[in-house]
């Protein structure tokens, strides 16, 4: 027993009911009702097509009243019609608050009531008549257009008006003349006469609440999802402004959660760029001059690295890390890695031929390629991703070496034939030395860029 009520905690758990609502910010909480007035547009346009159905099936239907008899049909659906319109343009200027939504329902309800109702009267019938008429199916409609705003109340307050209207409608039929009820308990009866069988009328009922039940339930999951969907939408849009775009698609289309630990060994080229002696001239500025520099630097070189094909591993204060072909494979890493160079150089041009005060500085870049890992590292709470390997080293080892070589841009001379061959096309003839750069083990061909 106590595991039968465990399960069931569980399952009323996981579907909402015993979940406090969470307290959503506010740029959220925003979105959710923009798509809630979304929604009751939708609901108005679909509303004003039913009652266009109703007055066409109304003008089509016989009338045995030869006109003599007062039919409250045409000014109920021109009451509706205008009341609807107006409330189509209330939604699309400012969106709906609740209280006129709830109005709204029982308006609908009201009206439809009101039409069966008075069949009675247009086809000459005692009460008991309406209680037959096909139209009742239309209250489901209106019960199902509230599930459109992804708010379980509205469906509830629709179907329990609906019910009660129906419970009014039948009291009206066996309280209108208490001499002649025309209650049977003859199905026959019921059905090839204007007789009442108050059973089959309180299934009527019973299928309205058990509807809006089931539509109650599935709209408070959906919302629940649409919720989730609009906040993993929001948080995945403000991560992307921390990761890179790559990177960003990459833990979107994982099938499985990110554990730290995992990752892939790839060929992939290793870019690292440098503020020559900013650290030094960093200390005599003010903060806000500072970062003023180091967003300038950044919001210019970043689009030339990407535009290449280029990930932004870090920003290492004034340096930037970046891979080519570590993220997502690619054949011509070494070829995309120089011509990211290239792109950069053009750009620091750019920003220094613009003649500002934050421009004059010394920029150094050096690439190098080889085999590197990529993955998740850190712990569960919190990872990054990154590259590991010697091709990391070597890049930031020919980035500081630019100094010694009074160059701005070095590659290996491995890399570089490596690019050649991916079809990377230098301009000009680049200058080659031959030096052992410190912290590594041999003296090894670099290929001067600029």
């Amino acid at each position: 027993m106590a595991n039968t009520q465990l399960t069931l905690h569980g399952v009323l758990k996981d579907v909402g009911f015993l979940k406090k609502p969470p307290k959503l910010p506010a740029r959220i909480d925003r979105a959710i009702r923009q798509q809630d007035d979304a929604s009751e547009v939708l609901v108005k346009l679909l509303q004003l097509t039913v009652v266009g159905i109703m007055g066409v099936l109304y003008l089509l239907s016989p009338k045995t009243d030869a006109g003599t008899a007062f039919s409250p049909v045409p000014y109920a659906l021109l009451g509706y019609l205008v009341l609807n319109s107006a409330a189509l343009v209330w939604a699309l200027r400012r969106g709906l608050p609740n209280w006129a939504v709830y109005i709204s329902i029982v308006f609908d309800i009201t009206l439809l009531m009101v039409l069966i109702w008075t069949f009675h009267i247009q086809y000459d019938q005692p009460p008991a008549f309406y209680l037959k008429a096909p139209t009742l199916l239309y209250i489901f409609i209106f019960i199902a257009l509230r599930a459109l705003r992804f708010q379980a109340r509205f469906v509830l307050a629709a179907g329990l008006i609906a019910a009660l209207g129906w419970g009014v409608m039948i009291a009206y039929v066996t309280l209108s003349d208490p001499a002649n009820s025309m209650i049977t308990r003859n199905y026959v009866e019921y059905l090839t006469s204007n007789a009442i069988l108050l059973g089959a009328e309180f299934d009527k009922i019973i299928s309205i609440l058990i509807v809006t039940g089931i539509l109650a339930l599935a709209l408070k999951r959906a919302h629940d999802l649409l919720v989730r969907a609009v906040s993993e939408k929001a948080a995945a849009e403000n991560l992307s402004s921390f990761f890179d775009d790559n990177v960003a698609s990459l833990i979107a289309r994982a099938d499985e959660q990110i554990a730290p630990g995992t990752g892939v060994s790839r060929n992939a080229a290793i870019l690292n760029v440098d503020i020559r002696g900013f650290t030094e001239m960093a200390a005599d500025m003010d903060p806000s001059t500072v970062m003023s520099v180091l967003t300038d630097y950044q919001r210019r070189l970043v689009p030339a690295i990407q535009a290449h094909g280029g990930t932004i591993d870090k920003f290492l204060g004034d340096g930037i890390m970046a891979s080519f072909g570590a993220v997502t494979p690619t054949s011509t890493y070494a070829a995309d890695a120089l011509k990211a160079v290239d792109a950069v150089l053009e750009a620091i041009g750019d920003w220094q031929g613009d003649g500002q005060a934050t421009a004059p500085y010394e920029i150094n870049l050096a690439v190098a390629a080889g085999p590197v890992s990529f993955g998740a590292v850190g712990d569960e709470k919190r990872l990054e991703y990154t590259v590991i390997g010697a091709a990391v080293n070597l890049s930031a080892k020919l980035e500081k070496y630019n100094k010694d070589a009074g160059s701005r841009a070095l590659v290996d001379r491995e890399t570089y034939d490596t690019a050649c061959r991916q079809g990377y096309r230098a301009g000009g003839r680049p200058r080659t030395l031959r030096a052992k750069v410190p912290g590594t083990a041999r003296a090894r061909q670099l290929v001067v860029l600029a």
